[in-house]
């Protein structure tokens, strides 16, 4: 088959099924009068999120492509051609064709500017840890890569013991509690047909893996993800999952959270007993010890199920960091808005004070004493932690339908999880944090 076909081959599948390493066979040529194609980001873009889907496609291919930090809200910059302009028309996206002179004028802003212009080389292997039966309530980053069209496989307690995490390079975390208290529900969904098989499935699964508890099965699961991150890996967790996995860390070498298993009331002193050495972003927290009280700890500082210690929401603001300096944060806050309303989940934010000193606060509430979205590094890899459940729902409950993305195509929450998922693709360089 020649270029010209295989490209229209391409095209008319609207690159949903491009072979990565097929494209990356027949490398760009100019196909038209304009060299490159401008996926703006700023009001000008029909579909924001699935704009990522279209560049994520194109890296996939082995093309080279471009991520204009804060011009235009984060653009991206690739090679014209009639299989990228396909796919980009197909999902709805919108795009200028640039020519030479264009994009000279597009550099010379970014140089004069606090901008950047950062190459994505190589599109992320994409892993999402989510139970093979799992219950019947919807996860955002899974929504929104479908919406966008980036690929992920799924897997959980099994494939992660099993040692499968150092096949993917970018993991995401959401609902999964990794203390075994299976998030508390029983204190509001008592007899509930899911949480019943929710129960049983993580039982069955610690007996077939070896372990004694739920507690001590997601206390290895959550040793084998920060060895994933400690190796390299790229890792993004929301909602339960941010701070679940911190105090499983900090519990690795006692049984606190075993006592949770049966519904009994936690040690008091158990919080001494905690090594915070061994957790990824937090460190102090006091584990909340009544199991009849629906709050983990004091790291969260909404406590949305936690009675009169609820809080309510207001809205976060994106940090501004200097793109040629700091390219990893830039690339992590890249939106076409920078005030953003806060919405709900087990785990809304994160208390200030329960903070490691080598976090970055990427987004907070001004003068709240907690923050939205928090990034860190372990290791040869990274963690960022975004708090609360459905950017898009603010008051989420378990069987609420799922989001509808295509009503929210512009949505700046969204974004931030989608920009998680891309900036792996970025060309790596000496950092500043």
């Amino acid at each position: 088959m020649k270029r010209r076909e295989f490209l229209q081959a391409v095209s008319r599948i609207g690159g949903w099924a491009v072979s990565a390493r097929l494209l990356a066979y027949y490398p760009p040529i100019r196909l038209s009068a304009y060299p490159s194609l401008l996926i703006p980001m700023d009001d000008a873009q029909s579909d924001h999120l699935k704009a990522y889907g279209v560049t994520y496609r194109v890296v996939q291919a082995g093309i080279k492509a471009e991520w204009l930090l804060n011009y235009r809200g984060g653009s991206f910059l690739v090679p014209d051609g009639p299989a990228i302009r396909r796919d980009a028309t197909l999902a709805g996206v919108g795009f200028e064709a640039v020519d030479d002179g264009q994009v000279a004028g597009i550099r010379g802003e970014i140089e004069a500017n606090n901008m950047d212009a950062v190459p994505l080389e190589k599109a992320p292997k994409v892993a999402v840890y989510v139970p093979p039966n799992a219950p019947p309530w919807d996860d955002a980053v899974t929504m929104a890569l479908q919406y966008a069209g980036i690929p992920f496989e799924k897997v959980w307690d099994f494939e992660v013991v099993a040692g499968k995490l150092p096949t993917y390079d970018w993991l995401h975390l959401h609902h999964e509690d990794f203390t075994g208290q299976y998030s508390k529900f029983y204190l509001i969904y008592a007899g509930a047909p899911w949480l019943a098989e929710m129960v049983r499935f993580n039982g069955d699964a610690a007996r077939r893996l070896g372990f004694e508890t739920v507690p001590d099965l997601k206390k290895a699961v959550a040793r084998k993800i920060r060895d994933f991150v400690e190796n390299g890996g790229f890792l993004f967790a929301m909602c339960t999952a941010t701070e679940t996995i911190d105090l499983a860390l900090a519990a690795e070498r006692v049984d606190i959270a075993a006592a949770f298993a049966d519904g009994t009331p936690m040690d008091p002193q158990a919080d001494r007993k905690l090594d915070w050495t061994r957790a990824l972003a937090f460190t102090g927290a006091h584990v909340e010890p009544n199991p009849q009280i629906a709050s983990f700890s004091d790291i969260d500082g909404h406590q949305v199920n936690a009675g009169p210690r609820r809080q309510p929401l207001g809205a976060f603001k994106l940090f501004n960091f200097s793109a040629k300096i700091d390219p990893v944060p830039t690339m992590l806050v890249q939106s076409h808005r920078q005030v953003i309303p806060d919405f709900y989940g087990l785990t809304t934010s994160f208390v200030r004070d329960r903070l490691k000193p080598s976090d970055l606060v990427l987004a907070d509430e001004e003068g709240a004493p907690w923050v939205k979205y928090i990034h860190g590094d372990h290791g040869k890899g990274t963690w960022t932690f975004f708090g609360g459940h459905d950017p898009e729902d603010q008051q989420h409950q378990i069987g609420d339908p799922p989001t509808d993305l295509s009503l929210h195509p512009h949505s700046p929450g969204y974004r931030l999880i989608l920009n998680n998922v891309l900036f792996p693709a970025a060309k790596k360089r000496e950092l500043k944090t």
